[in-house]
């Protein structure tokens, strides 16, 4: 049977996305025209507009479309901002961030899934958007963004991610322990913490590595 993925991205974003409250006029275009089904591995094709958390090795997957849908939202990345995107797995939220924002970094630790969203985006013709190899928790940029996306989740905030912010900038992230996880947006700010953090709905997503909760002993 063949595929309509057309009409199956149409159906993803009219009864999956949008429903859970995705309005950003930008955001549901960029869904609505990106094929999806070119960053899924051939063996899970038909499924790449499925509600579903789609396995992309080393343990990782996808996020649900809808998911990909209220970060993009929740970042509300304007046409002339940098991004910083952590953790890139498939390449398709990178493509995503790509058509919305003026540049983008990528970072990702598994050289062969960055490789294979490297040869995605080149084949789509998305060319502001760099992926380097690196562990976002020993990687020390010089470069200052707008936006930060980090695509797994983590225990707690970490602070020294805000230091790739510019003035004004936000990182979207999941942090929590499952099954009480909670997606936010958080922003520096002079207190005690470092940063103020504004929550936006309960989820669950896969830990960045590095980012899981320490493991704690009791006697």
């Amino acid at each position: 049977m063949t595929i309509d993925y057309a009409k199956a991205r149409e159906t993803m974003v009219e009864q999956q996305v949008r429903p859970w409250d995705v309005f950003d006029a930008r955001v549901l275009e960029t869904l609505a025209r990106l094929p999806r089904e070119r960053f899924v591995v051939e063996a899970h094709r038909a499924l790449a507009y499925a509600d579903l958390a789609l396995p992309i090795g080393h343990g990782e997957s996808m996020m649900k479309p809808v998911l990909e849908g209220r970060t993009l939202q929740a970042l509300s990345i304007a046409a002339g901002e940098d991004v910083l995107e952590i953790g890139v797995g498939s390449g398709y939220l990178s493509a995503c961030l790509g058509s919305l924002a003026r540049d983008v970094v990528g970072l990702e630790l598994h050289a062969d899934l960055a490789e294979t969203a490297r040869q995605r985006l080149q084949a789509q013709g998305i060319g502001n958007v760099r992926i380097d190899v690196a562990d976002a928790f020993a990687w020390d940029g010089e470069r200052r963004f707008d936006a930060i996306c980090v695509g797994g989740a983590v225990a707690t905030v970490p602070v020294h991610f805000l230091k790739w912010l510019r003035p004004g900038g936000r990182m979207f992230l999941v942090h929590g322990r499952a099954p009480a996880m909670e997606a936010a947006l958080v922003k520096p700010a002079d207190n005690a913490a470092g940063f103020e953090i504004e929550s936006l709905f309960e989820t669950e997503l896969p830990y960045l590595v590095g980012g899981a909760p320490i493991p704690q002993f009791h006697l």
